[in-house]
């Protein structure tokens, strides 16, 4: 199990969890500051410098799942992660990277008061020997107190168990969180599990298309980037079926009909990934009735919309609008193309 302690920058997340672990038996800290600080002696300077933040680097979250779920299998117990997460996308590609290794993750956000808040930031202590630490460690946490107010007026304090810590130590802190976890206040996160290949995988995706003309597009939790209704078929399974199967289970519409194949696209292996062939079919128009009882979103989804081949452009990560602008060229033409990455051959 893993207890994610979120919250702002300076909200006192590290100094939790340090009293956290004395309180939770056999648990561990893991701060993925270590991670970040690691980065610069890993990648090239010129690649550090064109992101402003860590977190925008696939590879720092990437990392963080696996070191994650590498220290909970060799040291088992309860870990404790205190790091600031305010961009939903990453949240939901970090727990649902745990998820598929079936790593459990309790999320608590440490929410005090803003004027609080502040009070901390201006009290943090400042390395004497880190340059320009005034900018680096306070103004960094005062630039980023707006992004933490969105978040929390739009997903976090849904997602997150809050403990208001404005007139708690971070030893009062602690002992609550691990109340509220041993009496499972703290509720496991509602992120889908979806296990982590060993091969390749076969998939298939049912595009579905309003009055418009325009395509159902979602947003999955436990992956980045947009997609289309579908998921991986399971063994012994029609992949057609599959596709229908999940359609049904994602939003709640059921094709009487077997969907047309639109296009076969081999997708090679890109480590961590398996690669593997991914089908589209066409499900078909849904009328206006249809389209208002979709079940969007659920578990598996953070959101969905209708939209454009030009507007898919801007959605969907290039190897699946590649296949998406085939796909839709093999609906206009009636037949069924066979591609390599997102390419059209014979």
């Amino acid at each position: 199990m893993i207890v994610w302690i979120n919250g702002a920058f300076g909200a006192g997340k590290t100094t939790t969890a340090r009293e956290l672990i004395e309180l939770i038996p056999n648990s561990t800290l893991f701060d993925p500051e270590v991670i970040g600080g690691a980065l610069p002696y890993l990648l090239p300077p010129k690649h550090l410098a064109e992101v402003g933040d860590f977190q925008d680097l696939p590879m720092w979250r990437r990392l963080v799942i696996d070191t994650a779920a590498a220290m909970l299998g060799e040291l088992g117990g309860t870990l404790v992660v205190p790091m600031t997460l305010l961009r939903q996308e990453y949240r939901d590609e970090i727990f649902g990277g745990l998820a598929a290794r079936r790593v459990t993750v309790r999320h608590v956000l440490l929410a005090p008061a803003e004027t609080i808040l502040r009070e901390r930031i201006a009290d943090r202590e400042v390395p004497p020997d880190l340059p320009d630490g005034e900018i680096r460690t306070r103004q960094w946490a005062y630039d980023h107190i707006e992004s933490y107010r969105a978040a929390l007026g739009s997903w976090l304090t849904a997602d997150a168990h809050l403990v208001d810590t404005s007139a708690l130590t971070p030893y009062e802190t602690a002992a609550r969180i691990a109340g509220a976890v041993g009496s499972g206040a703290v509720p496991v996160c509602d992120i889908v599990q979806t296990p982590e290949p060993t091969s390749e995988t076969l998939a298939a995706g049912v595009l579905l298309f309003d009055e418009q003309d325009r395509v159902l597009l979602v947003d999955p939790t436990y992956k980045a980037g947009w997609e289309f209704p579908g998921g991986v078929v399971e063994p012994g399974e029609a992949p057609a079926r599959a596709g229908m199967r999940e359609v049904t289970e994602e939003t709640g519409i059921v094709l009487d009909d077997v969907p047309r194949l639109l296009v076969v696209d081999w997708e090679p292996p890109a480590p961590p990934g398996y690669g593997g062939l991914r089908l589209l079919f066409d499900g078909g128009r849904l009328d206006a009735a249809v389209a208002d009882r979709l079940l969007l979103p659920g578990p598996e989804l953070r959101g969905w919309c209708f939209a454009t081949e030009q507007e898919a452009a801007d959605l969907l990560p290039p190897v699946r609008y590649e296949r998406l602008r085939w796909a839709l060229r093999a609906r206009e033409r009636g037949a069924a193309l066979y591609l390599e990455a997102g390419v059209p051959l014979g």
